[in-house]
């Protein structure tokens, strides 16, 4: 059951979504709907299709790789399912563990997490939402090679564009064809998101320092390029980038601080911190699930349940927000629940790679809230409307006196 808060996010951001969630809460594991497909709201279900790549393909209508294909190129769409997408997935595998994780989050984030404690420490009130926005710009910046010492209002821009862009696929639930004057609208926001691309691409190192912890140049275009994909594809993977590590990240952090203050467990959590904070951060990333629908393409015949056999060219949308809500509501003191681990990432070769980036970048900005050892509590907050990824606008955050 979705608390009046996060069902005014959901609403606010994309009424479909919405009445989605809404109408299949208590739907049975795979439904059919006409115009849009099989439905998954089972964990163990979901992780299934997500597991099974031959039969369940990113490229065909219906995937994300299909919208991408429209954007950057048939090299681009067929990426996601092709060898390449499990070569580069090798070669950046030592940019995304637990430890470069909090390397980049502290390197980009730190100071200005500090900054942050501080003021909130000496009664300021800050919107975290805002703030969020431009740390995740600056993260997103130094992990593709990007000028990360760039003004707030560059930051600021970037995430508006990816906004754009994401909500241009708020259409695309019945089919992910995109029409001509959308295409062209994407298009142009792609052109401006990624003008620094195609030159970093070009002046980053072939190769890296050698050494047993280094599998080459230390930002994602570099790693592009040292693998020989095209500039395209670069272009593609760094929109990619953008998109979920703004969208999605910022999605999930600020749902988390507000689903610990509207929860009412932050003393909970500050009588025993370092011991709660990664189950709040797993709390707060289940229950946002800041990527609340994954589609996939059918490709082949496939019996999915004793009842249920897929056709080739059919789409499956698997409603993770469902699938990850339906052991309860937010609550810290929640064991590990195995069949939802970390579904809201995805599963699977597609597991997002930024998984162990969005947990750094949670537990920081927690550990800033909470530096003074007193609660914080939320004087505003604005929904953003029309995002594919639910998420505020404004979050506006005080220390208790």
């Amino acid at each position: 059951m979705l608390t009046r808060p996060e069902a005014r996010l959901i609403w606010a951001a994309n009424p479909w979504l919405y009445v989605l969630l809404c109408a299949f809460r208590h739907a049975g594991p795979l439904t059919r709907v006409p115009r849009v497909g099989w439905v998954v709201t089972d964990p163990v279900l979901a992780r299934r299709v997500l597991n099974d790549h031959a039969a369940f393909t990113m490229g065909g209508e219906g995937g994300v790789g299909h919208l991408w294909a429209q954007l950057f190129g048939p090299e681009m769409g067929g990426f996601f399912d092709g060898p390449r997408h499990a070569e580069l997935r090798t070669a950046v595998r030592d940019l995304f563990t637990e430890d470069a994780a909090r390397d980049l989050i502290a390197r980009t984030q730190g100071p200005h997490h500090a900054r942050l404690a501080a003021d909130l420490t000496n009664g300021a009130t800050i919107d975290i939402a805002d703030t969020a926005r431009v740390l995740a710009g600056r993260m997103v910046c130094d992990l593709l090679g990007l000028p990360a010492e760039q003004p707030a209002d560059d930051y600021r821009r970037m995430f508006t564009l990816g906004e754009r862009l994401a909500s241009l696929a708020l259409g695309t639930t019945a089919s992910t064809d995109l029409p001509a004057p959308v295409l062209s609208e994407a298009r142009a926001i792609v052109d401006e998101l990624t003008a620094a691309v195609p030159s970093a691409y070009r002046s980053a190192a072939p190769s890296g320092p050698s050494g047993p912890r280094s599998a080459g140049p230390p930002t994602l275009l570099g790693r592009c390029r040292m693998l020989g994909l095209s500039e395209d594809v670069a272009r593609g993977l760094a929109t990619l980038l953008v998109v979920a590590g703004t969208e999605t990240g910022v999605s999930g952090t600020l749902r988390t601080v507000a689903l610990l203050h509207d929860s009412n467990q932050q003393r909970l959590v500050l009588d025993d911190f370092e011991a709660l904070l990664p189950a709040v951060v797993r709390e707060g990333l289940r229950v946002a699930t800041p990527a609340p629908l994954i589609g996939r393409h059918v490709a082949r015949d496939v019996q999915l349940t004793p009842r249920a056999r897929l056709r080739p060219g059919q789409r499956i949308l698997v409603l993770t927000h469902l699938a990850n809500n339906a052991v309860g509501p937010f609550d810290v003191t929640r064991p590990y629940v195995p069949e939802t681990r970390q579904l809201w990432f995805g599963a699977g070769r597609h597991l997002c790679l930024g998984a162990a980036v969005a947990r750094a970048q949670v537990a920081a900005t927690l550990r800033a809230l909470l530096a003074s050892g007193r609660p914080y509590r939320i004087e505003a907050r604005l929904e953003a409307r029309r995002a594919l990824v639910p998420t505020y606008k404004k979050l506006l955050v005080r220390t208790d006196t």
